[in-house]
């Protein structure tokens, strides 16, 4: 009696030695000995890192470690160095993530960066090597008009011959800049935009990051600012893994839940 006791006890402690291990094995488990990389946001033109603040917090949840670097808008290649200055001082794995002009930033600021696991760019300019930024907007692109019909103009301290920051108008913030962002979160938006200079839009690309690096694209079907047609360009050409919503240029405030979800799937590619 006691050796049949004995021997239905082993036998179920086997069994659940099974369970245990085959829960703790690389199918059934992300390599939980591994950290979780820091998520670095850097936005685009006409705007700050408050634009990232939904995406953020969700992120924050989620037991991320999250930086948002403030970007200078002022030349591609500076603009580049400063992130790449910031992306040096931090340890282990990284995501890198562009919105918008940041796009074409963290595609030069990364490469090179063996800490730089992946990039995610959102409603994002992807040039490639020698290209600038605005003629890649696309045909249809509320940019693509007359500057003046555009952009407010203004002259700032030390500028290059030629020159000038790039406001957004009134109309083209609120109506193709903020499309699909309620009304009056547009209006509280549109006062403190942060411009571009003209000469970061024009100047020449570097060598692209996503040639080396892992890339994912959040498509905004309904963006007025850089075209559907020309970020699925940009997109393919990368060879990233691409997902569309139905958002205007400012997605990552519309609707921030599934670009959170994509960056979060590229972080877990990481691991």
């Amino acid at each position: 009696m006691h050796r049949s006791h004995l021997k239905r006890l082993l036998t179920v402690l086997v069994a659940v030695l099974a369970v245990v291990l085959a829960a703790a094995s690389p199918a059934a488990a992300s390599h939980p000995d591994k950290p979780k990389p820091t998520i670095v946001l850097v936005h685009g033109a006409w705007a700050d890192g408050s634009s990232w603040a939904k995406v953020t917090s969700r992120l924050l949840d989620d037991g991320y470690t999250v930086r948002v670097p403030p970007n200078p808008l002022r030349l591609l290649s500076t603009d580049a160095a400063t992130i790449r200055d910031f992306l040096s001082t931090l340890s282990g794995p990284i995501v890198l993530v562009g919105h918008s002009y940041g796009g074409a930033v963290i595609t030069n600021a990364a490469t090179g960066n063996p800490n730089v696991k992946a990039l995610v760019y959102v409603d994002a300019f992807a040039p490639a090597a020698g290209e600038p930024i605005f003629p890649l907007a696309g045909a249809d692109s509320a940019l693509a008009v007359p500057p003046e019909n555009v952009f407010d103009f203004v002259p700032y301290p030390g500028a290059p011959a030629g020159d000038v920051d790039l406001y957004l108008k009134r109309d083209t913030f609120l109506t193709s800049f903020a499309s699909g962002v309620p009304r009056r979160e547009a209006e509280n938006l549109y006062p403190s935009q942060r411009p571009l200079t003209l000469s970061a839009g024009f100047e020449p690309s570097g060598t692209p990051a996503y040639d080396t690096i892992p890339s994912w694209y959040v498509l905004g079907t309904r963006d007025l600012i850089i075209t559907p047609e020309a970020q699925l360009f940009m997109a393919t050409r990368a060879n990233s893994k691409i997902t569309r919503i139905k958002a205007g240029h400012l997605g990552l405030i519309s609707n921030p839940a599934p670009i959170t979800k994509v960056i979060e799937q590229a972080a877990r590619a990481t691991r």
